[in-house]
């Protein structure tokens, strides 16, 4: 008898598509108030799922999704931080 695995599914906050958690980048307010990108999926704090497509941060980015979904206001300099961040995690050239 084969299990029928139950597969985590999460919403883009950019283009709000629903994909499985693995296909997701992971964007997280950490209990000290930093945000960042959450490689593991697995850090404390609260956060946030986007495509790993770029159309999707900047829709975030614009629409202040990201703002609402972590509760928390964030600076510009941390937002290009964190655009530099999600290419490389990507794979995309950042120049």
């Amino acid at each position: 008898m084969i299990k029928n695995l139950k597969i985590p599914v999460r919403t883009c906050i950019g283009c709000k598509c629903k994909k499985p958690k693995k296909e997701m980048i992971r964007i997280i307010r950490t209990p000290d108030e930093k945000i960042e990108i959450d490689r593991t999926g697995k850090k404390s704090g609260r956060g946030a799922y986007i495509c790993g497509n770029v159309k999707c941060l900047d829709i975030a980015f614009r629409e202040n999704s990201l703002k609402k979904s972590l509760k928390q206001d964030i600076p510009l300099k941390t937002l290009d931080e964190l655009r530099k961040a999600f290419l490389k995690n990507i794979g995309e050239n950042t120049d």
